[in-house]
């Protein structure tokens, strides 16, 4: 069995190595440049996912990973007051630095006789992917090639006038386990531990009527810091935010993955988690075909769009639904809206529903 991925980000490598892990032959196709590999991007990976992971993709070292065992949720508008908590008697999730999981999945690729890597240099290359040949499957990863526009362009997407703004806080050492979230009247800013003397910290702020200097995003990180004692703020990186859902997953045995089916706001930390229970399901789908002995078709792409595509949807407008209530809620200024959901995150049962769909999706 053949497989050829098309990109080189952390989708296209773990999709990979899960593949190889059932002794598929796999071959990424993918461009000089690697656009997805700045240092101070992370990963926050459900437990669920990321027992997942463990088991069918790759092992962590225990040096690559930090444990969060708490989340809180803060709102400006109640003076910082704790909004919701989470937690149970076990982690959360756990948190993983861009590029070291990017350069673990790629070393462990590299040693594999299943695996092999083809640089991009013309693009007729892309033509000759999309006719039959050696290939059983092509997964298309890479949203900006020939392939993407020919095939995945029709899709439902929402401007949210929104860029984040991503850094590391270095900063005294404490004990850091808490992931906490403030709402603020500029928008939610994420610091989410990666170590005791290092913190991510996440941005996501309103741009339709002001830009932002560095400065000034350094400003309300330091005036919403809860607990550190900084010592050093990294360079900022940032992206425009957008959600967007692909219409059609599949053309013959070409399949849209990863970020081009489906992208969220970052505030719920779901985006990866989302592409995570993608490859389960697919690599469901793809073992059941091995252990019946069936070669892998468009059949397979058919099933996976009909197992996600309405789950992926859902999930992802819910995403939205939270986004919509904190922006409506910081345009008021009754503070009953927010003191509603207060009441409600004080209830241990609403708020074991809210931690069992952050790790299952609605996978459950």
């Amino acid at each position: 069995m053949n497989v050829c991925i098309v990109g080189d980000g952390i989708t296209c490598l773990s999709l990979a190595k899960n593949l190889i892990n059932k002794k598929i032959n796999v071959h990424i196709y993918h461009k000089k440049k690697i656009n997805n590999l700045l240092s101070n991007r992370t990963i926050g990976m459900s437990k669920k996912n990321f027992d997942f992971f463990e088991k069918e993709i790759l092992k962590f070292s225990k040096k690559d990973i930090w444990e969060i065992k708490k989340i809180e949720i803060y709102t400006e508008k109640l003076k910082n007051k704790k909004l919701l908590n989470f937690e149970k008697n076990e982690n959360l999730f756990y948190m993983i630095k861009n590029d070291e999981l990017y350069n673990s999945l790629k070393k462990k690729l590299l040693k594999s006789k299943f695996f092999k890597r083809i640089l991009i240099k013309k693009n007729f290359i892309y033509e000759k992917l999309l006719k039959k040949n050696k290939y059983d499957l092509v997964i298309n990863c890479d949203s900006n090639n020939p392939i993407t526009q020919k095939l995945f362009s029709k899709k439902i997407v929402k401007e949210y006038n929104n860029i984040a703004y991503t850094t590391i806080v270095e900063h005294e050492n404490l004990e850091n386990n808490v992931a906490l979230q403030i709402f603020t009247k500029f928008g939610p800013v994420a610091f989410l531990p990666i170590s005791n003397a290092k913190t991510s910290v996440v941005c996501s702020l309103e741009i339709k009527n002001k830009e932002y200097i560095n400065n000034e995003v350094f400003d309300l990180i330091k005036n919403n810091n809860p607990k550190f004692k900084i010592k050093k703020i990294q360079k900022l990186n940032k992206f425009k935010l957008e959600s967007s859902n692909l219409r059609n997953y599949y053309h013959k045995n070409v399949l849209a993955f990863g970020e081009l089916l489906h992208r969220v706001h970052p505030l719920a930390g779901q985006g990866f988690n989302m592409t995570i229970r993608d490859i389960k399901i697919l690599s469901d789908i793809i073992q059941n075909r091995i252990e019946l002995g069936i070669q892998l078709d468009e059949l397979v792409l058919e099933e996976f769009e009909n197992e996600t595509k309405h789950k992926n949807f859902i999930f992802s407008k819910g995403i939205d639904l939270i986004y919509e209530f904190f922006n409506f809620d910081k345009k008021i200024k009754d503070k009953n809206l927010i003191k509603i959901l207060k009441y409600f995150g004080s209830n241990q049962k609403f708020s074991n529903t809210f931690i069992k769909y952050a790790d299952n999706g609605l996978n459950i």
